[in-house]
């Protein structure tokens, strides 16, 4: 037998309230009605409801009012409030109150549908477990307080804007909120919206019929039609130009999208996550991003932490990484000596994660199998001298070695290595080393490590660019 649900509508405008709870019974669910919040009060005290939809204005009082009284004794309860025309404010106000969603007037039955059936899958037992993954790691506060707030957005359809430097995990966090929600089983749709070309923009965001334009030979969906009941990731939103933000706005408010050449808007059940490493708050004082925009998308922000602010996690987070890298080499798990351990727990990670799975990976490439060194982690000078650290070298001991020849050596080390990996083949050796193979055969001639013909290949190179 399938399972029943029941929904409470709360409108004063009986035709309104007849529409919505006629639909809901098509969909085979149960719906009861109030007038005002003092009758909606009542119900929900005395029966057990999966949705409650509400309208913004009511007789006695504001739905906002009901959407915090649920949020409070009502835990779980998805609540939706529909506004007026054009009340963008009243439906921003809403979802930052805790509602689960919005919807405008005049009701949009294809909004509709989509919106209750969402809501629904959250009142389901099984929507409720967390599905964490294996990337998202890390037991500090910060992290702790990042699940957290992720548990809490997926129960939403509010838009989320995620802040972070470059490499801290912002499309991860956007994934995670993804597969956490009730449109999980649906598209995760990501773009870089600093890699599509300007004249391209609108048609890869809402699509085109055929004809739209010169080589437009058959209708073609966008990125909203293709994300369409799951979830629009924009990354680097801040790279949109002007004229495409007030686009994005104007589907982001109406649920709506016209593709290019259409004569008609089509409605999309999309969720917005965006993010960025700038700052938007700059962007709009400098009138780089349009500040109504901005609103509509930082609904609700999540800010993910830097690797310098959650150092405690380093060492799991270095293992974890590790352990990722040889299951997808097929090989074992080499151990990371003490001193690589210091070395990687002092470094500053401008690059965060990101950065140190690059470093971890050349280590991998550079180890002997078995062990990664502090020299197996560093492949030229200016990564070691960004490392902010002294590996083993201390100038305040007498040494009968300078940092210059000491740096030489970890190069020369690190050289040799890939040399023997690659079985002396210079091409392959620069690739472990991220190096262009011009820049390895200049470090062999400059550390004395070159053949003779190459070292005189390379000496007068030198010699005719100076």
């Amino acid at each position: 037998m399938a399972e029943q649900f029941n929904c409470l509508v709360v409108d004063d405008e009986t035709d309104i309230r007849e529409l919505v709870v006629l639909t809901l019974e098509r969909m085979d669910i149960n719906a009861d009605s109030a007038a005002n919040l003092e009758e909606a009060r009542h119900l929900l005290a005395n029966k057990k409801y999966d949705l409650c939809l509400t309208d913004m204005r009511l007789p006695d009082g504001l739905g906002l009012e009901l959407v915090q009284h649920i949020s409070t004794n009502y835990i779980g309860l998805p609540v939706a409030v529909i506004t007026a025309y054009g009340s963008a404010e009243n439906a921003v106000s809403a979802l930052k109150a805790g509602a689960f969603d919005y919807l405008t007037k005049p009701i949009s039955l294809k909004q509709l549908r989509p919106l209750v059936e969402s809501a629904l899958k959250l009142s389901r037992s099984d929507a409720k477990e967390t599905h964490n993954t294996v990337d998202l790691i890390g037991s500090s506060p910060a992290m702790s307080q990042v699940r957290t707030m992720i548990e809490k957005l997926a129960r939403s359809q509010a838009p989320v804007y995620i802040s972070g430097e470059s490499g801290s995990g912002k499309e991860l966090a956007a994934r995670l909120i993804h597969s956490n929600s009730s449109r999980r089983d649906k598209a995760f749709v990501a773009v870089n919206c600093g890699a599509i070309p300007e004249n391209l923009m609108e048609s890869e965001f809402f699509g085109y019929k055929k004809g739209a334009f010169t080589g437009a030979a058959q209708d073609t969906l966008g990125l909203f039609q293709a994300a369409n009941g799951g979830t629009l990731f924009l990354d680097e939103v801040a790279d949109l130009p002007l004229a495409m933000q007030v686009k994005l706005l104007r589907a982001i408010q109406e649920k709506k999208v016209r593709s290019v050449g259409g004569t008609t808007e089509e409605p999309v059940d999309v969720r917005i996550i965006s993010a960025t490493h700038k700052n938007l708050g700059d962007m709009m004082t400098n009138g780089l991003f349009r500040q109504d925009l901005y609103y509509r998308l930082n609904v609700i922000q999540l800010k993910m932490p830097s690797l310098r602010d959650r150092p405690e996690d380093i060492p799991e987070l270095t293992q974890k990484l590790l352990q990722k890298l040889c299951s997808s080499q097929s090989i074992t798990v080499p151990t990371i000596e003490d001193s690589a351990h210091k070395l990687i727990t002092k470094m500053q990670f401008s690059g965060n994660v990101r950065e140190l799975e690059n470093m971890l990976e050349r280590a991998l490439a550079l180890c002997d199998g078995e062990r990664i060194s502090a020299e197996d982690l560093f492949m030229d000078q200016e990564s070691k001298m960004a490392s902010n650290t002294n590996v083993a070298f201390d100038p305040s001991k007498n040494l009968d070695v300078s940092l210059s020849d000491y740096l030489e050596d970890i190069e020369k080390s690190a050289i040799l290595k890939a040399l023997a990996k690659s079985n002396n083949n210079k091409t392959a050796a620069a690739k472990l080393l991220g190096v262009s193979f011009r820049t390895l055969r200049y470090r062999l001639a400059k550390l004395g490590l070159a053949k003779d013909e190459d070292a005189d290949i390379e000496n007068n190179n030198l010699e005719e660019e100076s």
